[in-house]
């Protein structure tokens, strides 16, 4: 189960979406209109202007929420962390999936790049993960420093 399924899961428990051609097909910018209030048609393209803005608003909260766990997790050491960690980076990474609420489908819709930002979340984790190894190895050099005995100063007293 991916990533954006088990967000959007746990989230939204018992709400019903709407599928994305049909929410794509009908209305689509977001202007201000004016209409007959005679025309049936026209409550439909409003209830489903707010539909579409209610389903960017989520995919924005899926992304987010990825980009969080991603960050957060990076350099865990618990079962759990690790976990979420692998499930936000196999979503990030996960390419050509048809699923409404897949990375690389959420970017489209929202008109971002999905290749800029994998490449920049990678190579965030790869300079956050030299930082932490620079850092614990100065650390375990601290360590040592400190376990280390200064040498005495002894003085021999000269008999003849």
């Amino acid at each position: 189960m991916s990533f954006a399924l088990l967000s959007f899961q746990s989230c939204h428990k018992g709400l019903q979406t709407v599928p994305r051609k049909f929410v794509s097909e009908f209305f689509t910018n977001n202007e201000r209109v004016s209409f007959d209030p005679t025309d049936t048609r026209a409550f439909e393209r409003l209830h489903t202007r707010e539909v579409l803005q209610a389903e960017n608003a989520l995919m924005l909260a899926i992304l987010e929420n990825a980009v969080e766990y991603f960050q957060k997790y990076v350099l865990a050491r618990n079962p759990r962390g690790k976990q979420l960690f692998q499930e936000a980076e196999e979503w990030f990474l996960e390419k050509n999936c048809a699923e409404l609420f897949s990375f690389e489908s959420i970017c489209e819709t929202l008109e971002l790049h999905p290749d800029y930002i994998r490449q920049g979340l990678m190579s965030w984790m790869e300079t956050r993960r030299k930082e932490h190894s620079f850092q614990a190895g100065r650390a375990s050099q601290k360590k040592l420093a400190k376990t280390r005995v200064s040498p005495t100063s002894l003085r021999f007293s000269k008999t003849a």
